[in-house]
């Protein structure tokens, strides 16, 4: 029987052949704690008896959830963090490189065939680059700092096939949306989203980390794309000498499911409020009043997102009715959209950028709405309270739909701008 690329990864890592439903115990390659979650995990690892981590040097912190600290409790939360790292020797990119998920891929800690767990839902974002990531909680995380691994129940795999050339204007985030309406927020629960066809095959890295962040909305414990040449020139740029294995499910793998996308005719998608799988044709919400737009978030924070953006916005301004905010997902990615200009006309035409951190996504450190307010936003959740009040409203799509509606004050097709 073939075996699915999940699982060819848990047999490589565990050493003998390991089937879907199998609980292992399995070394991990990476694991990645922020300023939300590592502290409860730091705890947890103390109270089981730990004093010094398994192996600094594959532990990646960072903060982004809150910063720089916007209260006493972050500001606390930090200091034990960066503390602790001090006395483990655990190397803390602390505030200065933006959001966790981002950053782990832009400085070569993911890489094809690894596990990595982080204690953040989306760290499933790092199957972008052929590894199987997913995130964890605290308590667990704990552990993992205790001992260097965990146990797993191995995932049955999703096959997700995309085939067809996306029209302009329509992209990653489109079809990533419009698979969570399809598959539903729980339809993919504990199972692993693997990304197909040729649409993945030619789709570049960004898209790729859009689409595999995701997998969580609809339930999944990962998502992952099987790595190829496009992996390898991402992974090896920024971990020279790594192995890129040729890693691909068998013709004859037995999949839970398997679902067929031609993304040629696709529309721009929108999530509706309050839920991420509520997705329809952004025609059917055209002209709904925005209070906020939001372009950033681990989601959509990168160049490509801004470079995006702009193109709609061409020489115009955002609307004055709209309070316009942007935030790259790093370092990186703001230097990269800077040198490119593009920060400048993006402050020109109305817009507040802001330093590389999760922002509004979160709802908890700036950015908020008020009851009754709506945002438009690149991100991954519209739960209620996501970004601020209850009684707000979030909808979800592109950067392309972003601009366009930041553009004319409610939410707007981008193929007609």
């Amino acid at each position: 029987m073939g075996a699915t690329l999940v699982e060819k990864v848990f047999s490589s890592r565990c050493g003998k052949e390991i089937c879907a439903g199998d609980v292992v115990m399995a070394d991990v390659d990476r694991a990645m704690i922020h300023d939300i979650t590592g502290p409860l995990a730091v705890q947890k690892f103390r109270e089981m008896g730990g004093e010094r981590v398994f192996d600094p040097a594959r532990i990646v912190m960072l903060f982004d959830h809150q910063v720089p600290a916007d209260s006493i409790q972050a500001a606390e939360n930090q200091k034990f963090l960066r503390e602790f790292a001090l006395l483990q020797n655990i190397h803390n990119y602390d505030l200065r490189e933006g959001v966790c998920h981002q950053v782990v891929m832009e400085k070569g800690h993911a890489a094809p065939g690894e596990i990595i767990v982080g204690s953040d839902s989306h760290t499933c974002m790092y199957g972008a680059a052929g590894a199987f990531a997913t995130g964890i909680g605290s308590t667990d995380m704990g552990f993992v700092l205790r001992f260097g691994a965990l146990y797993f129940r191995v995932p049955d795999s999703i096959r997700v096939e995309a085939n067809g050339a996306f029209a302009p204007r329509v992209g990653a985030k489109d079809l990533i949306l419009s698979i969570a309406g399809d598959i539903g927020a729980d339809g993919a629960t504990y199972q692993a989203l693997e990304f197909t066809g040729d649409t993945f095959g030619a789709m570049p890295m960004p898209g790729r980390m859009t689409c595999c962040n995701m997998a969580i909305e609809m339930g999944a414990k990962a998502g992952i794309v099987p790595p190829d040449a496009v992996t390898g020139e991402y992974v090896l740029a920024r971990r020279p000498g790594a192995a890129i294995p040729d890693l691909a499910s068998d013709e004859d793998a037995t999949y839970a499911e398997w679902r067929e996308y031609d993304v040629s005719d696709l529309a721009p998608q929108v999530a509706v409020p309050h839920n991420v799988d509520n997705v329809v044709d952004v025609d059917l919400v055209a002209g709904t009043h925005v209070d906020q737009v939001f372009i950033g978030s681990c989601t959509n924070g990168r160049y490509e997102d801004f470079a995006e953006a702009a193109e709609v916005l061409g020489a115009r301004r955002f609307s004055d009715d709209v309070r316009v905010v942007l935030i790259p997902a790093s370092r990186e990615e703001y230097l990269k959209t800077l040198r490119a200009g593009l920060i400048e006309r993006f402050v020109e035409a109305g817009a507040l950028v802001e330093a590389p951190c999760c922002g509004p996504c979160m709802g908890g450190a700036f950015g908020l709405l008020a009851p009754g307010e709506v945002s438009l936003s690149t991100s991954n959740r519209n739960f209620r309270g996501r970004q601020g009040s209850t009684e707000a409203e979030v909808y979800l799509c592109s950067a392309a739909t972003a601009a366009a509606s930041a553009i004319t004050g409610e939410i707007t097709d981008p193929r007609e701008v």
